[in-house]
């Protein structure tokens, strides 16, 4: 059933639960083994509405808060699954709905809300720059009509299943800005329709199935139409997506925390060793305990960076704290259940080693937990910066 405005929020996790039981630990683990984009999962969500959950209902989609696409994420973590592989489509809406004209909202969010577009990617990593946005390398000049870009993005997720890609570029030299945020320009970049040679996309092979790629421009045209918002202001319009983008992934964090935390409680309470289940020791026990307190206290931090996103306050800080501890707790719980289960946790038949792969991405990325405690650091408790 397609989801309306007025399903609740508890209804909303109901309806991912039935449609995740149809995606069972064993499709995850074919996906896993073969480095395969879960296809038949993305268009699920698609069919149902979940995915265009963002999206005004003016558009073709639900229209629905960050809170619901929380509770979505989280939940298909729960469950056993990954919405790595579509998560992009969401928190791309802080940047193209905050921003975006109202012809641009036009010409694409229909095909986006329908499944006919596809909005995965999100191109803002760079090779030298790494975290330190400021200093990406990749220009667009403007020719005429049209913006020609040069450079390179890494790291860039799902390019290869994706119709269209939020492109961060300079438009102005670094050096010639009043600050080094200024000058960079935000652009909604047609994947399929880029001329032959200007647009390289390399697959990176990496330790989890997450689709990421290189992608080289080489005098790729894109329409000024393209451009969102003014030139030179989208780093500014970028932070609204990366703060979406954080409380999303701490939400499925917190899935991958809760899947992980069931998953050791429920082995410990049936394994016996010497007689006894092995969760009836203190040593077992209690670890798990302190992982599912971890857990739920993290559940809150997003929560309140969500709430604080929706209502359109400032929440930099709160994302980026949410991420930190909903990651920190997912972690947490992945190296218990793994010592809970054993030899076991190996298996790939128990879901254990994948999860256990999956949740350590998110120390890392999107942002890693050294620069958000250099922030916390910097912008909140007002010490002096570190780097």
């Amino acid at each position: 059933m397609f989801m309306n405005h007025s399903e609740s929020y508890e209804q909303i996790r109901e309806a991912i639960e039935r449609l995740c039981a149809d995606f069972p630990g064993e499709y995850w683990r074919k996906q896993d083994e073969k480095d395969r984009y879960p296809t038949e999962f993305v268009q699920a969500l698609i069919d149902t509405g979940y995915l265009s959950v963002l999206i005004p209902e003016e558009y073709g989609g639900s229209g629905l808060d960050l809170k619901a696409a929380c509770i979505i994420l989280e939940t298909i973590h729960k469950s056993g699954g990954n919405g790595a592989a579509c998560h992009a489509q969401m928190y791309t809406m802080g940047t193209l709905l905050r921003h975006g004209s109202n012809t641009q909202k036009e010409q694409w969010l229909p095909g986006i809300a329908d499944g006919s577009l596809r909005l995965q990617a999100f191109g803002v990593t760079e090779p030298s720059s790494g975290t330190d946005t400021t200093r990406i390398t990749t220009t667009a000049v403007r020719d005429g009509d049209d913006y020609v870009i040069n450079g390179q993005k890494i790291w860039t997720s799902r390019a290869e299943h994706s119709d269209l890609m939020l492109l961060l570029a300079r438009t102005e030299d670094r050096e010639a800005v009043n600050k080094p945020t200024k000058g960079l320009s935000v652009f909604l970049v047609n994947l399929k329709e880029a001329e032959k040679n200007s647009l390289t996309i390399t697959p990176i092979e990496t330790m989890i199935n997450h689709a990421t790629t290189s992608v080289f421009f080489d005098n790729l045209r894109v329409p000024a139409d393209n451009l969102i918002g003014e030139e030179g202001e989208g780093f500014r319009y970028i932070l609204d997506g990366m703060n979406a983008e954080r409380i999303l992934i701490a939400a499925e964090c917190i899935g991958d925390a809760r899947f992980l935390v069931n998953k050791a409680s429920e082995y410990a309470t049936e394994r016996e060793v010497f007689g006894r289940p092995i969760g009836q020791n203190q040593g077992i026990q209690f670890p798990i305990a302190e992982a599912h307190v971890q857990t739920e206290a993290a559940a809150l931090m997003v929560e309140k960076a969500c709430s604080d996103f929706d209502s359109g306050k400032q929440c930099g800080t709160e994302a980026n704290m949410a991420k930190l501890l909903a990651s920190e707790a997912s972690w947490k719980a992945a190296d218990i259940c793994m010592q809970t289960l054993g030899g076991f946790a190996f298996a790939q038949e128990y879901d254990v080693e994948r999860k256990f792969r999956e949740t350590r991405l998110y120390r890392i990325a999107p942002v890693s937990t050294n620069l958000i405690l250099s922030h916390v650091g910097t912008h909140v408790l007002g010490m002096p910066k570190s780097f």
